[in-house]
């Protein structure tokens, strides 16, 4: 079962339009306690080795670590419910509280959930 925060290999295929494909590094961003429930689904960020400087709020870099050989961006304007099944391998690493609050700003932004 994966947790919030970690990142997991992930089977994308086949992608549609401009979804990313193939198997991929994806960060859970689901709430812990739907987790738990062993709900169907999982709610993903899918990584990618193509890094853009200076493209936040869309994405979110995250630097190689233990689990991660190569730097990375989290795609945020792919967040994405994905089934369960698509979770071939995990976790590879977590990420630290402050790529996480990150992360959740980008959400935010990119979702157009600020706070009035």
């Amino acid at each position: 079962m994966p947790n919030r925060g970690e990142v997991w290999l992930a089977d994308l295929n086949p992608p549609h339009g401009t979804e990313p494909g193939k198997q991929r590094p994806v960060l859970v961003v689901q709430a812990q306690a739907l987790l738990e429930a062993g709900h169907p689904s999982t709610l993903i960020i899918p990584l990618t080795t193509r890094v853009v400087a200076d493209a936040e709020p869309l994405r979110i870099h995250v630097p190689a670590a233990a689990g991660l050989r190569y730097e990375s961006d989290l795609l945020i304007d792919q967040l994405r419910a994905i089934h369960n099944r698509r979770l071939v391998h995990g976790p590879l690493t977590r990420l630290s509280p402050s790529l996480m609050r990150e992360r959740a700003e980008a959400i935010r932004e990119v979702l157009d959930l600020q706070q009035d």
